[in-house]
């Protein structure tokens, strides 16, 4: 074959190889389907719903961009869409991917060295945002153009007009952080794409080609757009550019729950929550704070709870105002529970029979030897009222009798019995709290205060409770019998009983059948009210989040005032008393020497009395009251030490009985002589006729 015949063959081979090095080079990369776009689009925010489906709060979770949801096409306004095409692509409609008739313009252009415009169709741009490849910082040459030409004819083959435009309006960029038509409308004009204005749309367009640019330079585009009157841009422009909407569409009523929550971007949790009840007890919070003033206590907390199911109906953490902590959620945050434990202790004591509700405790001083040393428990109101009745002493909230309750069922299984009732925050064992535990010297939550209290009003079944909407509900366990639990709530539900210490007019009287329990605080740091009717439990928390004490702010005059105001407005006089289950019986029964007015009481079946009073003397065991274990006198220096005497005291049937100190015999224990004792450690026996001892206490001189 001569050189003139290969010549075409050589000419043929190279044009196939350019061609195909042309098509590998200019090979775009592959592009995803419309389905797997919209499938994988991941909002920057998390919503937060109510029981009902209205919305709560939301949160943003991702901080890369700020992208709210997928916003379909038919949610935009037409008149955005319509000024979007015009602006950016209005042959839009009639190209394949490809607006060739730009193109060439866009060539001219050039090559008359007049300023080029833009030939880049919404196709194409929307290919670019697919694969970032296409639109890497440097890609203008006439290789990255064609790849991203390529692209574009086939994306317009293989996706709807529809698709692409909607795709484009969710993936462009407007300004800043902002990507897609929904986070511009609600970051930049507080709206939803739906309810845009022509205005808006001017000004969105007017901002794509340059994102960033200043509020003249996108006023002047949003004239030229518009064809008409000019002199609204400017400031239409500037408003826009100011300060960061609030986002109107966010109404914020749930933040600390959504919080808690919302913890991946695009998450659409359902919760138990009623909107209604939500904002009403806010808005009672939000009534007392203001009320009290920043100054006596800054925040508070409440929780609703529907007593059958167990959902939560409303979850409010704070409501900020003149709280120095705002974010902190008060509803979970462990404080100290004060008397709200009163109730489960007394429940103990009556479910074992130890106590009735009648039965008699002695509300005097008392000094208890612990490890630590001493233990002298006082009343709020630091007086003491003498011989009660357990229904008194729990309605009324006296200190000293539930410590005596607590000797007779144990710091251990009241510990336990607690762990069992939800509280998760005691973690040590009984002697670690000692008698305090009585007083409420743990640390709760104000949900495990919710969900014990419910199981109160449940009959003693605990389970836990529900937020969300897909909880499966735990089975319920019986921690304190039925009948116990019913007593323990008719005493709180008693307005004449707790009329000793909070008055017969105080916020936990209402209209109606409602048992309820106030706890304060050491150093008034902590203010709980906790209630329940037969529907409905509600938990409320007044205090300080960091820590320090209120001031002028009572036991009723902190937390009870908001738990009223829930309470009414929750149950609209409707609520009455629960039926006594079964094993409950009642009395009439009378006090000797007329220490409480007769009533007619409850009691276990076969525990009931009809009188109360006072033991013998003789019936009683004999016990040294005086010296206390574990007390230190001192010898005063200035009084001489014959004149310096201990009087011993001695209670129960003690005949017969003699008082030995240390080896030296005192003589008779029925009227012991006050005695005269040096410095040292000393131990007081008292010892019956066989010379066994029957009580002994170890006590200090100085």
């Amino acid at each position: 074959m001569t050189a003139a015949q290969r010549l075409p063959l050589i000419l043929i081979a190279l044009a196939a190889i350019t061609l195909a090095s042309l098509d590998w080079l200019t090979r775009p990369p592959p592009l995803p389907a419309y389905a797997h776009v919209r499938s994988q689009w991941q909002p920057s925010e998390s919503w937060l719903y109510d029981r009902h489906g209205r919305l709560l709060d939301s949160s943003r979770v991702d901080f890369a961009a700020r992208r709210l949801a997928w916003v379909p096409l038919t949610r935009v306004a037409p008149v955005v869409r319509e000024t979007i095409l015009t602006a950016e692509d209005h042959r839009f409609t009639h190209h394949g991917g490809i607006d060739w008739l730009a193109l060439a313009a866009a060539t001219r252009d050039r090559i008359e060295g007049e300023r080029p415009r833009g030939a880049s169709t919404i196709t194409m741009q929307l290919a670019a945002y697919l694969a970032p490849d296409l639109a890497r910082p440097g890609a203008r040459g006439w290789r990255d153009k064609l790849r991203q030409m390529r692209a574009a004819r086939a994306l317009d083959g293989a996706w709807s007009k529809d698709q692409i435009l909607e795709a484009y309006l969710n993936l462009a960029g407007f300004r800043g952080e902002a990507q897609g038509i929904g986070a511009a409308a609600l970051g930049l004009f507080g709206k939803t794409p739906e309810t845009l204005s022509r205005d808006d749309a001017l000004l969105l367009a007017a901002l794509l080609p340059d994102p960033q640019a200043d509020a003249t330079r996108i006023a002047r585009r949003a004239c030229a757009l518009s064809r008409e009157d000019c002199a609204r841009f400017p400031a239409l422009a500037a408003s826009m550019l100011g300060p960061t909407r609030s986002l109107a569409l966010d109404p914020g009523f749930a933040p600390h729950l959504a919080d808690r929550l919302l913890t991946k971007p695009g998450l659409r949790v359902r919760t138990t929550l009623d909107l209604r009840v939500q904002r009403l007890a806010a808005a009672a919070l939000r009534r007392q704070l203001q009320g009290l003033g920043g100054t006596r206590a800054r925040d508070g907390a409440v929780i609703v709870v529907d007593n059958e199911s167990g959902d939560v109906l409303a979850y409010v953490g704070g409501i900020g105002g003149a709280s120095t902590s705002p974010a902190v959620d008060a509803a979970a945050a462990y404080r100290q529970a004060g008397s709200t434990l009163k109730p489960f202790l007394y429940a103990a004591a009556i479910e074992k029979k130890y106590l009735t509700a009648a039965s008699i405790l002695d509300d005097s001083p008392v000094q208890l030897d612990t490890a630590s040393g001493l233990y002298v428990p006082q009343n709020y109101d630091r007086a003491f009222k003498g011989p009660v009745s357990a229904r008194v002493a729990l309605a009324g909230s006296l200190n000293v009798p539930a410590v005596r309750t607590l000797l007779l069922v144990g710091v251990d299984p009241f510990r336990d019995r607690l762990w069992d009732m939800g509280y998760r925050g005691l973690v040590e064992d009984g002697s670690h709290y000692g008698f305090s535990l009585a007083l409420g010297s743990a640390e709760v939550t104000l949900g495990e205060q919710a969900a014990a209290y419910r199981a109160l009003a449940n009959g003693g079944r605990w389970s836990p409770l529900n937020v969300t909407l897909d909880e499966t509900p735990a089975k319920p366990r019986t921690i304190t019998s039925p009948q116990a639990a019913w007593i323990v709530s008719d005493i709180l539900a008693d307005p004449a009983a707790r009329a000793g210490t909070f008055g017969l007019d105080s916020a936990l009287r209402l209209p109606f059948w409602a048992a309820v329990k106030t706890g304060t605080s050491k150093a008034m740091r902590d203010n709980w009210c906790v209630g329940f009717t037969k529907h409905f439990t509600v938990a409320v928390w007044v205090g300080n989040v960091e820590g320090d004490p209120m001031r002028a702010v009572s036991g009723t005059s902190g937390a009870a005032p908001v738990w009223r105001d829930v309470m009414q407005a929750l149950e609209d006089d409707r609520s009455g008393a629960p039926p006594p289950p079964p094993g409950v019986q009642q009395r009439r029964i009378t006090f000797a020497n007329a220490r409480e007015q007769p009533r007619r009481e409850w009691f276990l079946a076969g525990t009931a009395l009809t009188q109360v009073a006072a033991a013998p003397a003789e019936s009683r065991r004999p016990r040294i009251t005086s010296p206390v274990p574990g007390s230190v006198y001192a010898l005063d220096p200035d009084i001489p030490a014959a004149r310096q005497r201990l009087a011993v005291m001695v209670s129960g049937s003690a005949a017969a009985h003699r008082l030995r100190l240390d080896t030296r015999d005192l003589g008779t224990a029925e009227t012991p002589p006050p005695i005269a004792i040096g410095p040292g450690r000393h131990v007081l026996a008292l010892v019956d006729t066989a010379g066994r001892t029957v009580d002994r206490v170890a006590f200090t001189m100085r």
